[in-house]
C-alpha cells in the first residue's frame, strides 16, 4: 500500500487509460493531446443556388401545364358551344321542311275560318293542329297597318295613301309564317305608301311616285 499526500490511502492495482480515437458513447473523433479540434466547414452557396434553378424549372413546368390544359378545357368548350349550336341548327331545319309542308293546310283552314266554314269536327281537328303547330314553335304573322319589312313581307300590290305616314301594310293577301327568327314563308301584302302631297310624302317619306300603279 501506498499513502498520498493527503494522508490517504490508495490501493494499488492496474491503471486503464481509455486511448481510443472515436469515443463510444458519442461517436465523435476525440481530440488527442497537442492537436486542435477541426472547425465545421462552411457550407458551400453551390446548394442554394442549384436549389433555387431547380425551384424556378418547375414553377416554368407548372406554369406550361397550367396553360395547356387551359387551351385544352377553351377547345373543349367552342366545340361543345359548336356541336350544340349545330344540333339546334338541324333541329330547326328538319322542323322548318315539316311545318312548310303544313302551311298549305294551315292556309285553307284560315280560308274556312274566314268564311265561318269551321264547324263540328272539323273545328275541332283544325284547333288541335294549330295548337300542336304552336307548340313547336310556329307563329303566323302579318297584319293590316304594320310598318312594310321587306325582310319579312313580299309586296304584291302597290298604291300611295294619304292615311298613312310611312310604307304600311293595307291588306294581307297571304298571311306569314315564322320560326323564331327563320322565316318559312314571307307574308304576301299589299303595301301603301303616303300621297305625294302629305306632309310625309313631301318629306321623301314615301319610295314610290304618284302615277304608281298596283303592281309588284
Amino acid at each position: 500500500m501506498t499513502s498520498s499526500p493527503n494522508g490517504g490511502e490508495e490501493k494499488e492495482g492496474p491503471v486503464i487509460r481509455d486511448k481510443r480515437r472515436i469515443d463510444p458513447k458519442t461517436g465523435e473523433v476525440r481530440a488527442q493531446a497537442g492537436e486542435t479540434t477541426p472547425a465545421p466547414e462552411a457550407p458551400v452557396d453551390g446548394g442554394g443556388a442549384k436549389a433555387t434553378g431547380e425551384d424556378s424549372s418547375l414553377k416554368t413546368q407548372l406554369a406550361e401545364r397550367l396553360a395547356d390544359l387551359q387551351r385544352l378545357k377553351a377547345e373543349y368548350d367552342n366545340y361543345r358551344k359548336r356541336v350544340e349550336r349545330d344540333r339546334v341548327a338541324v333541329r330547326e331545319q328538319a322542323l322548318g321542311q315539316v311545318l312548310s309542308e303544313l302551311l298549305p293546310v294551315l292556309d285553307d283552314i284560315g280560308r274556312a275560318r274566314a268564311h265561318e266554314e269551321l264547324t263540328g269536327g272539323f273545328k275541332s281537328v283544325a284547333e288541335s293542329l294549330e295548337a300542336v303547330t304552336g307548340k313547336l314553335g310556329l307563329e303566323r304573322y302579318g297584319e293590316k297597318g304594320e310598318p312594310f319589312d321587306p325582310v319579312v313581307h313580299e309586296a304584291l300590290m302597290h298604291s300611295h295613301s294619304a292615311e298613312v305616314t310611312e310604307t304600311s301594310v293595307i291588306d294581307v293577301l297571304q298571311p306569314g309564317y315564322r320560326i323564331g327568327e327563320r322565316v318559312l314563308r314571307p307574308a304576301r301584302v299589299a303595301v301603301a305608301d303616303p300621297a305625294p302631297d302629305s306632309e310625309a310624302g313631301e318629306s321623301g317619306g314615301g319610295p314610290g311616285d304618284a302615277d304608281d300603279e298596283p303592281g309588284e
